[in-house]
């Protein structure tokens, strides 16, 4: 979903990087094709939200269930692997993704897999995520259909569909509200069966980082998406503010920090040091970087912020 890049040379004798003795690399090459259109190094955008969400269940409450986190992170990691593959056939079949393309290999677009394939695939870890889904609605009832259905249609409709929210600018604002504010917010409920305004301050902070990966991401590719009809933000309002936004995300994600003063948690607003360090040299990549594959290196930068507010968070959280 990101365009991270996933430095794996993936060719059609890809065999060789999973090959066993005796394999005479059957499945290997459709693993490593496969394993590249799941687009690992995106995952930290469905996994931090769980992560941070069980940890601030436990800080406000000292409730933990380990079986109920696993099912939950299972189930945001499926949708978001079912996503990306939906998003690689999808961008396929209506040329979204050609030899212009400065970010990584698309799988589909190169035919290393059909789009029959991706498609079954992206079906099979849907179905997988549903089984979370069934463990967490027995723990914790009727919320989890009203997050589970929207969250599920939602891995195909956000490039597929009669609305496809990556074609009509609205990529942002569904990451700050599905992998933000949704899932802080439904992880804390699974945990402690309460809707905690604290959850929504977290659920802020994470949606914005994760939308500034989008965010750099569609300025990428601002040049490419212009011809193809994926009208992004960048493409709908130009360089100059598809730059700022990024900018507007990390800062404000910053600043939201400081109303943990409000919720007597004041430990929790150094978790926001990544975004004042790291954080100020991607916004200046942002302002000034030309918008070629050297943007690669600002999306690693922000998936490595993402990390680490998460790992302050939790630090904080245990520690003081």
């Amino acid at each position: 979903m990101f365009g991270l890049h996933l430095p794996v040379p993936v060719t059609a004798g890809a065999g060789f990087l999973f090959a066993w003795p005796g394999s005479a690399g059957l499945v290997p090459d459709v693993i490593a094709p496969l394993l590249l259109a799941t687009r690992p190094k995106t995952l930290p955008a469905a996994i931090v939200p769980v992560w941070v969400g069980c940890v601030l269940a436990w800080k406000l409450t000292g409730k933990f269930s380990l079986p109920l986190a696993l099912a939950t992170v299972g189930g945001a990691v499926f949708i978001q692997i079912a996503t990306n593959l939906f998003n690689d056939a999808i961008d396929a079949a209506k040329g979204a993704d050609t030899e212009r393309r400065l970010g990584p290999q698309r799988v589909t677009a190169s035919g290393l897999l059909s789009r029959t394939a991706v498609m079954t695939a992206a079906a099979v870890f849907l179905g997988l995520a549903i089984a979370c889904g069934v463990v967490l609605y027995q723990a914790a009832g009727w919320p989890i259909l009203a997050i589970g259905i929207p969250s599920l249609y939602l891995a195909y409709g956000y490039t597929g569909g009669p609305f496809p929210l990556a074609y009509r600018g609205m990529g942002e604002l569904f990451v700050i509200l599905f992998f933000g504010l949704v899932a802080v917010c439904g992880t804390v409920f699974v945990q402690t069966l309460e809707w905690r305004k604290e959850a929504l301050l977290l659920g802020a902070q994470v949606g914005l980082l994760s939308a500034a990966l989008i965010s750099i991401n569609n300025l990428r590719d601002r040049e490419e998406d212009s011809t193809t009809g994926k009208r992004t933000f960048a493409v709908r309002f130009g360089s100059k503010p598809a730059r700022v936004i990024i900018w507007m995300e990390i800062k404000l994600a910053a600043f939201l920090g400081l109303i943990w003063f409000i919720f007597e948690l004041p430990w929790q607003v150094l978790a926001s040091f990544p975004m004042l360090s790291l954080g100020m040299r991607l916004s200046w990549g942002a302002l000034t970087m030309p918008e070629d594959r050297g943007m690669n290196r600002l999306l690693a930068m922000a998936a490595g912020q993402l990390v680490a507010f998460a790992v302050l968070f939790h630090f904080f959280a245990v520690k003081l």
